[in-house]
Parts: structure tokens; C-alpha cells; sequence
């Protein structure tokens, strides 16, 4: 029987003040004034035509993404989160994410934001190197990426998050861990750490810039999860290093497969019916001008998970985690049976790629390395 895992909310803010040339995510370059007011409004009424899909739960987590959120006002971010509040109510111990980009926020501005509500920041760092930034297209320098997280512990904020990317163009091994070593000097209590991929639709898929070879990339890799965890960070998922249980709540809900609302242009959601014993993705509209007109709806499409699809999509989410998978939890959160993955399990065992419990499976470093083939055993 399908159970209703937690439900979180992601809000996408469309807008950069420059389109970075690695970046297939939907944001646009801002050209003239941010139409804030129109659009925080768009997003509760999005909210609000969602509802039905709340079924009785407390939000768990909101995470506000982009774009670059942080070209919001604060008061702004103030009158939404208090909007979603008056629709959904929150959960205690809610986590309140604000992705932000160094050179689109000021100190002040940091403060007024936690004061608004937001209790995590993530902030979109790349590099600490002005060369990588430059060719990244990165509007911040190192000392603005230096100075927003200094000034996150300096308003007391109890956890933020840098987001570094590594493989950057002509990186070497000394170069990525310089990078590490800087940020962990930071301290913050999370960091984001993964490989810059080259994606279709992207300045860089047109025109590739030279990226480190196999050896090298590898040697990063190796080096840098020894770094962190000598420094306290424990890798929790494909891409999430921590310090104790300060992990990323928003994105261990997306990985065990939980629910989230998705409002704005372009946002994804994923939703359980248990009455109806099916799964929705659903996907709003992506262009700004057409998600701010009156005529048309926020919904673009939604569809139901097929159920031969369903142990694939899970374990697409799953197997980014470290932690082991609770046979219980794919039960409650597909609606089937732990028999129907048998025969991929004994298949992964077979290729040392998962080892198999009374109750739990669990990832081996060899399966880690190799996620990609795991998960082709799971599209059969």
C-alpha cells in the first residue's frame, strides 16, 4: 500500500544577472527590473492551486532555487514565506534554503534575509580562484564569495552551504584541493563538491573548453574526499559532504524518495496519491513570460509514474545516498512488493555493485564508482 512520505516545497526564481556558459538550468539573464511583485504573487497563487496535493501534511523543508534568488528583496522573500505559511503549515524544525550568489548580495542583505526567515543559505561559489571564475562566467570575485560566508556566521546562521565545482577548465590536482582547503577554512557546515559535466543546450556544450584528463579528475576525486573527511565532512551522498547531521534535509527527502511541491517557472514536483495508489511528476510552465500570463495555467504537464518504472525512478534517487536503503521504505514509497527487485539485486550482488541484509541493501564504494551500470541493472 502506498504510504505519503514527508512533502517539501522547491521555488524557482528564474533570473541571473548573467547566463553562466556551463548552465542548462532554466534561468535568464536579467534585462531591466525584476517583476517581484507580479511574480511572488504568481507563486501563492501556483501554491495555492497545488493544495489538493498537500493531504493533510506539514511542509518539511523549502528550498528557494534558480536563477539567483537572491536578487529577490528580503522583504519580499519575508511576504512569500509568510504566504506559504498562511497555506501550509510548517513543520517545527523546518529547513528554509536560499540559494545566493556572492556577487548579487550584500552583507546587510544576509542578515535581513535570515531575519525574513531563511534559516540555511547555499551559496553558488565554483571556485576561489579568480581565473576559474572568469572562465566559469562567475559576476563575484573570491573575496565576495570569502566575505558571504563570513558574514553568515557573523548574523549567526547555524548552517550554510558553499557549492564548489571540480574538473574546471585546466584544473590541476593542487588547484581543486586549494580550493577545498579555502573553503573549508570557512567553515561551513556543508558543502556542495562535484564535477563541472558538459551539458547540451550550454555555451560550453557549443564551444568546450579543455577539461582535466581521466588521471586527473580521478586523483581530485580520491584526494579531496580524503581532505574533507579529515576535516570533519562526511560524505553523505553523491555530491553532499557534511559535518554531523548537518546534511542537506531538502535533498535527503528528494533522494528517499520523498514528496515536493514545485512552484514557479519551470519547477518539478513530485507527488503521492494513496487513495488513487499513483505517482504524479508534474512541471510548470518555464518561461516567464508565459508563466505570468493571466490566460494561461501554471501546470504544464503532469503525468503518472508507470509502475514498471517505478523501481527504476526510486532507485535513480536512492543510490545517490550513502546510508542504506530500508527495504520497508521502497514498500511504503512505490507501493510494491521488496520481491519485484530479486532478480536486480542478485544481478548487482553478482558485480559486487550493492550487498543485501535481512531488512536493508547497501551501495558497495565499488558500486559508487560505478552508479551509472548500477543503475542500468535497475532500468531492466
Amino acid at each position: 500500500m502506498l504510504q505519503l512520505p514527508p512533502l517539501s516545497l522547491y521555488i524557482h526564481i528564474p533570473w541571473c544577472i548573467e547566463k553562466c556558459p556551463y548552465c542548462d538550468f532554466n534561468s535568464h539573464k536579467l534585462r531591466g527590473e525584476i517583476p517581484e511583485k507580479e511574480y511572488l504573487t504568481a507563486l501563492i497563487d501556483d501554491l495555492r492551486q497545488d493544495l489538493s496535493f498537500v493531504q493533510g501534511r506539514d511542509l518539511f523543508s523549502i528550498f528557494i532555487g534558480g536563477g539567483t534568488p537572491s536578487l529577490i528583496s528580503a522583504a519580499g522573500i519575508k511576504w512569500l514565506l509568510e504566504n506559504v505559511q498562511n497555506l501550509i503549515p510548517f513543520k517545527a524544525d523546518i529547513e528554509i534554503t536560499l540559494e545566493a550568489n556572492p556577487g548579487a548580495i550584500e552583507n546587510q542583505k544576509i542578515a535581513d534575509f535570515k531575519e525574513a526567515g531563511v534559516n540555511r543559505f547555499s551559496f553558488g561559489v565554483q571556485s576561489f580562484q579568480q581565473e576559474k571564475l572568469t572562465k566559469l562566467g562567475r559576476i563575484h570575485g573570491v573575496e565576495e564569495a570569502k566575505t558571504a560566508a563570513k558574514q553568515a556566521h557573523h548574523v549567526g546562521m547555524k548552517t550554510f552551504n558553499l557549492d564548489l565545482m571540480h574538473g574546471l577548465p585546466d584544473q590541476s590536482l593542487a588547484d581543486a584541493m586549494s580550493d577545498l582547503e579555502t573553503a573549508i577554512a570557512l567553515k561551513p557546515t556543508h558543502l556542495s563538491w562535484y564535477q563541472l559535466t558538459i551539458e547540451p543546450n550550454t555555451q560550453y556544450f557549443s564551444h568546450p573548453p579543455t577539461l582535466p584528463d581521466d588521471e586527473t579528475l580521478w586523483a581530485i576525486q580520491l584526494e579531496g574526499v580524503k581532505l574533507l573527511a579529515e576535516h570533519g565532512y562526511q560524505q553523505y551522498e553523491i555530491s553532499g559532504y557534511s559535518q554531523e547531521n548537518w546534511e542537506c534535509q531538502h535533498n535527503l527527502n528528494y533522494w528517499r524518495f520523498g514528496d515536493y511541491l514545485g512552484i514557479g517557472c519551470g519547477a518539478h514536483g513530485k507527488i503521492s496519491l494513496p487513495l488513487e495508489n499513483k505517482i504524479l511528476r508534474t512541471t510548470k510552465i518555464k518561461h516567464p513570460k508565459g508563466y505570468l500570463d493571466p490566460q494561461r495555467a501554471y501546470m504544464d504537464d503532469y503525468n503518472t509514474v508507470q509502475k514498471e518504472d517505478l523501481v527504476f525512478e526510486y532507485m535513480m534517487n536512492r543510490l545517490r545516498l550513502m546510508e542504506a536503503i530500508p527495504f520497508s521504505e521502497f514498500e511504503d514509497y512505490t507501493g510494491l512488493q521488496r520481491s519485484v527487485l530479486d532478480k536486480q539485486l542478485q544481478e548487482a550482488i553478482n558485480k559486487n555493485l550493492i550487498t543485501v541484509a535481512e531488512d536493508t541493501c547497501q551501495v558497495t564504494p565499488f558500486g559508487h564508482r560505478y552508479l551509472n551500470e548500477l543503475l542500468t541493472i535497475f532500468m531492466e
